[in-house]
């Protein structure tokens, strides 16, 4: 399995970062089968794009929450590392408080 779980969309609060908010995280290494993704379908014209990244972030975004490490941007990067035979990625991790279930 490549990740951890897929999910159809997000079970964490609205976070309301700007790209910017973003860009000023620091990316870390994340292993993929420790990610849960927040959407369960991907557009393949997309993920075999070399220019995919051009218009966003070159680093995925990673919502640390109740325990789990969610994929909210990035999808299509972390499948492209897959199919690389790679098991990380360097992604910015949000990090949100919030009640443990």
């Amino acid at each position: 399995m490549i990740f951890r779980a897929v999910r159809d969309g997000r079970p964490y609060p609205e976070h309301h970062l700007t790209l910017k908010q973003w860009a000023e995280i620091p990316p870390r290494p994340l292993r993929l089968d420790q990610l849960i993704t927040t959407k369960r379908e991907l557009a393949l014209d997309k993920l075999l794009a070399e220019d995919s990244t051009f218009y966003g972030d070159l680093f995925p975004h990673v919502v640390q929450w109740n325990g789990g490490l969610y994929l909210e941007d990035g999808l299509h990067r972390a499948l492209r590392a897959a199919l690389q035979q790679r098991n990380q990625i360097h992604a910015r991790v949000l990090v949100l408080s919030g009640p443990v279930e």
